[in-house]
Formats: structure tokens, C-alpha cells, sequence
């Protein structure tokens, strides 16, 4: 009789060592939340989901970006953050700041937000609520999901409909091309830095003078 483990895929010794590594991070963070009186806007309260694509920056980045908007929107300034939970998170951080942001966003889990959160699909980019009204926003910050063409066509749409004229797109290098054409936008110096490498190059367009150069 053929033995039964034969069939019970093995992971590898180092694979295992991985995981448990990753099982032990995320205990000492869930324990760190609970012991600091855990800030529930902080990068990393809501853990990135790599099924929905998500990949949150460093903290350095998503503070730059945050100031950005801030600067961008102006006094009083209205901010929308589609995709982009980090920024939005450093946002909150600096709330009472004069300036009031929106996330739009796939993942229910940003829910805990309470009123600024608007579920986001960006196959359905203008199945908005009625009181998201168009060109509201002094600035809108994108980060569409996916690296495709149609994901960023689909996004733009949403963007044009919110902002009434400043745009700061972050998506890979190799959509600089596509992103002209759709959002009127270009490559800044500015390099955004991710809290885990991705495997593409990845950059922030604007189509104002931004600080990002």
C-alpha cells in the first residue's frame, strides 16, 4: 500500500522558516497596536492585501505625497485619495490641518472610516454617490490597482469627474505614455518608495508644479 504522505505537497524548509517569520511580524505588530494604543490611521493598521493588489509605500513616501496634496489642495483645500489608503492614512495624521479628504477604495475593511469612505470599483469609475459631485476635489491623488491599460482608462475617468484640475497619478514607468494621453500629466524626479519592493518601476505624474521635482 503506497504511503499516504505521498501526496501531501511538502513546503520547503526555508519557505516554512519564511512563514513562520511572517506569522511571528505580524503577532509583534498585532501585539505593538494593542500595547502603544494603537493609532487606528497609522500605515499598517489595515495589513495590505495582496489579492486586491494592494501595496502600501513607505512611510517616507506616503508622507511626501501627503504634504503634497495638502500643499496642492490649498487652504480649505478638498482631497481624494482613489486607491491610495496609505496617503490617506498620512492624511488623517495631520487632520485639523485645514483640508478635508475622501478615500475611494475597493477594500470594505477602509469602511472604518466612517463617512469619508466611498466604496471604489474602478470598472464602474463613475457609480458614484450623488453627493460626490463633480470637479469637487482640489486635488485627486490615483493609484490605479492594476498596471493595464484599461485599469488606468477606467481610473482616469473617475479622476476627471473629481477634480477640478490637479492630478498626481502614482502607477508603474511604463505607463508615462498612456498617462499623458489620458490625463494631460508627467513624470516627476520624485521617486515613490513602497514598504515592499514591487517588481516594476514605479513613478508619480502631476499635471501642475508640484513640489515632486
Amino acid at each position: 500500500k503506497m504511503d499516504d504522505d505521498d501526496d501531501i505537497p511538502q513546503l520547503s524548509s526555508h519557505t516554512l522558516a519564511a512563514l513562520q517569520e511572517f506569522y511571528l511580524e505580524q503577532q509583534q505588530r498585532e501585539g505593538m497596536k494593542t500595547s502603544q494604543g494603537f493609532n487606528q490611521y497609522s500605515i499598517g493598521s489595515i495589513e495590505e492585501d495582496w489579492q486586491l493588489s494592494q501595496f502600501w509605500y513607505s512611510d517616507e513616501t506616503a508622507l511626501c505625497l501627503a504634504k503634497e496634496a495638502v500643499l496642492a489642495a490649498g487652504k480649505g483645500g478638498r482631497i481624494a485619495c482613489v486607491s491610495a489608503p496609505s496617503v490617506y492614512q498620512k492624511l488623517k495624521e495631520q487632520d485639523g490641518e485645514g483640508f478635508s479628504v475622501c478615500i475611494l477604495e475597493y477594500d470594505r475593511r477602509f469602511s472604518v472610516y466612517g463617512e469619508e469612505f466611498i466604496f471604489y470599483d474602478y470598472n464602474h469609475p463613475l457609480d458614484l454617490p450623488e453627493n460626490l459631485l463633480p470637479h469637487s476635489f482640489d486635488i485627486v491623488i490615483a493609484d490605479p490597482p492594476y498596471l493595464s491599460e484599461e485599469c488606468l482608462q477606467k481610473t482616469a475617468e473617475t479622476i476627471k469627474y473629481l477634480t477640478k484640475g490637479k492630478i498626481l497619478l502614482c502607477t508603474g514607468a511604463v505607463m508615462e505614455e498612456q498617462a499623458a494621453k489620458l490625463l494631460g500629466v508627467k513624470m516627476c524626479k520624485f521617486i515613490p518608495k513602497h514598504s515592499r519592493n514591487l517588481a516594476n518601476e514605479f513613478r508619480c505624474y502631476v499635471n501642475y508644479a508640484s513640489g515632486l521635482d
